[in-house]
């Protein structure tokens, strides 16, 4: 089994995570967007039990802007985590934070709200797959 290993921006927080993701591909939010300071979030999507916090738990810190997005990041830096989704029983270690995992994008998600157009070929969801609570409804490129 795959492990990667990975942490914050100072190093307090230390995590790991085991296995494949359940889902890669490109996050176009308006909330991942602010989050990430960024036009567009990577993501990686792993079952929550592949995450293992190896050093500083205490050094995490929450906020909860919506019940299906829980952020996770550094109280010591500021650093980014990750993001625990508990409606669809999964957490989003950014794909940033993973640069040994072969980043391999199947999708985007919220594109309705993109500000950062990409022409990839890439289906582009409205929102979310229905697998996921969308609408399941794609955009053209």
């Amino acid at each position: 089994m795959t492990t990667h290993k990975s942490g914050c921006f100072c190093g307090a927080v230390q995590f790991e995570v085991s296995g494949e993701p359940a889902a890669m591909g490109y996050c176009h939010c308006g909330s991942c967007r602010r989050w990430s300071a960024g036009p567009v979030n990577a993501f990686t999507l792993w079952p929550p039990a592949a995450l293992k916090v190896t050093r500083g738990a205490d050094s995490i810190g929450t906020f909860n802007k919506t019940p299906v997005s829980h952020r996770k990041w550094c109280t010591q830096c500021g650093g980014h985590l990750f993001t625990d989704h508990p409606t669809m029983g999964l957490v989003d270690i950014y794909a940033a934070l993973l640069p040994q995992l072969k980043f391999e994008p199947a999708l985007h998600v919220h594109y309705q709200e993109t500000v950062l157009p990409i022409r990839d070929g890439k289906p582009k969801m409205k929102d979310m797959p229905k697998e996921m609570g969308g609408s399941g409804i794609t955009l053209p490129e």
